[in-house]
């Protein structure tokens, strides 16, 4: 590229700047507010699950509330091949979650590897 050329673009791009100074885009979209907002406790429910079997992947998730109160469980597969899954619960608007943790299947381990201790190395002399 010659001076030129080189001077040509930095100015189209000091005058799209400039332009776009003088000019903005639209604002941000405006939705007229929320209606049927409610200042009350929660209502809802919901769950997922995912197995995958190449990747052995194996969680989930449910819940259901209504208003303070709260239960709801959660699984996931363990590297040693068990399922650990919790069980929690809240009761209203002044206690904490109340988890109970279980495990199901058998625990599985690789073969062990015991400690290694190197190669002796003898010592050279120059």
């Amino acid at each position: 590229m010659n001076s030129m050329t080189i001077l040509a673009c930095i100015s189209a791009a000091i005058l799209v700047n400039l332009s776009s100074a003088q000019h903005p885009g639209a604002g941000a979209p405006h939705h007229g507010g929320v209606k049927g907002h409610h200042d009350g406790p929660a209502h809802y429910n919901y769950a997922y699950a995912v197995q995958d079997d190449y990747s052995g992947s194996n969680f989930g998730q449910s819940e259901q509330r209504d208003g303070y109160s709260t239960s709801g469980q959660y699984h996931v597969a363990l590297p040693d091949g068990r399922i650990q899954t919790v069980t929690y619960t809240v009761a209203d608007q002044y206690s904490g979650y109340v988890a109970d943790v279980s495990y199901s299947g058998q625990a599985k381990y690789g073969p062990s590897h015991g400690p290694s201790h190197g190669h002796a190395h003898s010592a050279s002399t120059v």
